[in-house]
């Protein structure tokens, strides 16, 4: 895939085989567990996703909070419910790697939604 098109870094509320299939699409994906990252408070994960140019993508709510506090970042993917299907999630990411470039995407915040 080309530098100019956003990468992933999944924290560990998000279910790592999210990561396993962008992977196998070509979409560059690593999680927490990649980067032997675990346990790492918010600010740190966000700070570490953004040091790789990576879009933190997350169940977790805390990082629109340090978003709305000015914190810079490669951007934040928010998937506001647990019960999102793995496949769901795969195909926004995927769609957003082919729609967004690594500028439109920094400092955004993209909010997830399940379509019904």
């Amino acid at each position: 895939m080309s530098e100019d098109l956003p990468r992933f870094y999944l924290d560990e509320h998000a279910p790592v085989e999210i990561a396993r299939q962008l992977n196998e699409i070509g979409i560059d994906t690593v999680t927490v567990r990649d980067q032997k990252t675990r346990g790492k408070d918010d600010p740190s994960q966000l700070q570490i996703a953004t040091d790789q140019g990576r879009v933190l993508c997350t169940l977790d709510s805390d990082y629109i909070g340090l978003a709305q506090d000015g914190a810079i970042h490669a951007g934040i993917v928010f998937i506001p419910n647990e019960n999102t299907e793995i496949g769901v999630v795969v195909t926004y990411l995927a769609l957003m790697a082919k729609v967004f470039t690594v500028d439109e995407a920094r400092n955004h915040v993209e909010f997830l939604t399940q379509l019904e």
